[in-house]
């Protein structure tokens, strides 16, 4: 079963702690690829401009990546620059440089519109709307956004709510978009927006999970090695629609495995720079960490 990702191919600078890198290969679509890829054929649908290095589309090719919808246009790739400090569980962006995304108009095959699992990464919602409105036979549609186009276009995201199936955000974007501080209240409100189910992110505090039967909660992985967080979400997004993608059934239990996959993926993420950590994990090692955390939850 493969799955077919709407988002970012960017080139990101991040100062750590740990260091600081310039123009990295980075991007909701291409963290969430990384993570996605140990499950099911991905196939990614990104604009980068004439700018973009060619080892890199190298790279992702070489990842098994499908990259027929990449298109390259004329101007400059997305960039993002940020920095974390003290305990870095917050990004502050430095700049942010739109380039040919901000006249991104998605192009897919005949074949991909018939693809069932459909993940909406971060970009604006007119965007993401355009795309899901190409797919002829969506049976699992996951959609993630930002706080900046909830403040910027909240009608817009709420209306594409009614459209999809999982809703993911971080705890400050569940409270931001529902009006709620209170997580459960927050999801509440998103459930009633339309989306069948929430789940909300909490960094190194865990996940929470919604729907009209089930909620579950699970911690994160306890990490020694924190280096760059950028994209940790987007890995986890990437775990859990990755192997939901496998799965029969959506069922519970389901629910909960991708949960934990889409967790232990995360904790890969943020042990070095960008894609460096993701980019030479493998399944066994992603299986052998799964059986530690088992071990570390049960009780």
């Amino acid at each position: 079963m493969s799955i077919l990702v709407l988002g970012t191919v960017a080139l990101d600078s991040v100062k750590t702690p740990f260091g600081h890198k310039k123009q990295m290969l980075g991007g909701s679509a291409a963290h969430f690829s990384m993570a996605a890829r140990l499950f099911t054929k991905v196939h990614l649908v990104a604009i980068i401009g004439k700018d973009f290095p060619k080892k890199y589309i190298d790279f992702l090719r070489g990842k098994n990546l499908e990259l027929s919808s990449l298109i390259t246009d004329i101007g400059k790739t997305f960039r993002w620059q940020g920095q974390y400090q003290g305990d870095l569980n917050t990004a502050i962006t430095l700049s942010t440089e739109l380039g040919v995304l901000s006249g991104f108009k998605p192009r897919i095959s005949k074949e991909q519109s018939r693809i069932s699992h459909i993940f909406l990464a971060n970009v604006d919602p007119d965007i993401q709307r355009h795309l899901l409105k190409k797919m002829s036979s969506p049976r699992l549609v996951g959609l993630d956004s930002m706080n900046y186009w909830i403040n910027h276009k909240r009608a817009s995201l709420v209306r594409l709510l009614k459209d999809v199936d999982i809703y993911v955000a971080n705890d400050q974007e569940a409270r931001m978009l529902s009006g709620e501080s209170n997580l459960i209240k927050a999801a509440r409100a998103c459930l009633s927006f339309g989306a069948k189910m929430v789940l909300i992110k909490k960094g190194e505090h865990g996940v929470l999970f919604f729907n009209d039967k089930l909620t579950f909660s699970l911690p994160a992985y306890l990490a020694e090695r924190v280096v760059d967080p950028t994209g940790a979400g987007d890995t986890f997004a990437g775990g859990f629609m990755g192997y939901l993608a496998k799965s029969k059934k959506i069922t519970p239990q389901a629910i909960k495995k991708a949960l934990a996959y889409g967790t232990i993926a995360a904790s890969f993420n943020i042990e070095d720079f960008g894609l460096r950590r993701t980019a030479v994990l493998t399944k066994e090692e992603l299986e052998r960490r799964i059986t530690d955390f088992k071990k570390r939850v049960l009780f």
